[in-house]
């Protein structure tokens, strides 16, 4: 897909989503999803191609960020400075799992069906509260193969908690966490690290990259692509917006 990288780093999060005739996504989440910057490149949220998938009409405001987990993005603020800005009609991207799980991390580390739970919870609630629509997101997989070429899932019971939380609160969910399994695993061991950060030797990375979570330009928009084709089915609107299809 030509320039869609290019297109992911245009400043469509500076435009308002009061224009008549707009469909605005807030998303919140992690570093897998989350705006980078230019000296880590290629390493890229899969948030910062999205806009590339849409015409005009369609504003993305990512407020994804590295390290959050779902407790520290509240703790941080963050969370309530989205919920500020959300109006009616608006759409809301939640994608936490990687940093919740982190135990040496007290400051992020919630329970899959504790605080975990809770907080995803808080953040379906409350978008509802303000007439928005939350839609989640299961973590997207990491690159970790078996020597006998198995790919192995590192999440655990978050991605079925959050499966649970989308059950219970009748949520839009958009199940990342199957969806990259069945790429990076139809792709194989060795194929499967142009999507993932595998770097030479640099003068900021003198040893390179070998970053089995973050994404690549490639990975980032691959996931970015089955993001959309699971989102069209969720946002009815949102069909007649695409200009990449997938």
């Amino acid at each position: 897909m030509k320039e869609i990288f290019a297109y992911g780093l245009m400043a469509v999060i500076l435009l308002s989503c009061n224009q008549k005739d707009t469909l605005c996504i807030y998303m919140v989440g992690d570093s897998t999803m989350s705006v980078k910057k230019p000296e880590v490149a290629p390493e890229t949220g899969w948030g910062m191609v999205l806009s590339a998938f849409f015409d005009d009409a369609v504003i993305i405001k990512n407020h994804a960020k590295n390290g959050r987990s779902t407790k520290s993005f509240i703790v941080e603020g963050r969370w309530i400075n989205v919920l500020d800005s959300l109006t009616q009609g608006d759409f809301v991207l939640i994608q936490f799992g990687h940093n919740d799980q982190k135990h040496n991390s007290p400051e992020r580390y919630t329970k899959p069906y504790g605080d975990y739970y809770r907080n995803l919870k808080k953040f379906v609630v409350e978008s509802r509260q303000k007439g928005a629509t939350p839609i989640l997101l299961t973590s997207i997989v990491r690159r970790k193969f078996s020597e006998d070429g198995q790919l192995i899932d590192t999440h655990g019971d978050y991605p079925k908690a959050m499966r649970k939380v989308a059950e219970n609160l009748n949520v839009g969910l958009v199940d990342l966490q199957k969806l990259t399994h069945h790429l990076v695993d139809s792709l194989g061991s060795e194929k499967s690290k142009v999507l993932y950060v595998w770097t030479k030797n640099s003068d900021l990375f003198p040893e390179g990259r070998q970053d089995d979570t973050h994404l690549s330009v490639q990975g980032a928009e691959k996931v970015a692509a089955l993001a959309v084709q699971e989102l069209r089915k969720l946002i009815g609107d949102l069909k007649q917006h695409i200009v990449n299809h997938p």
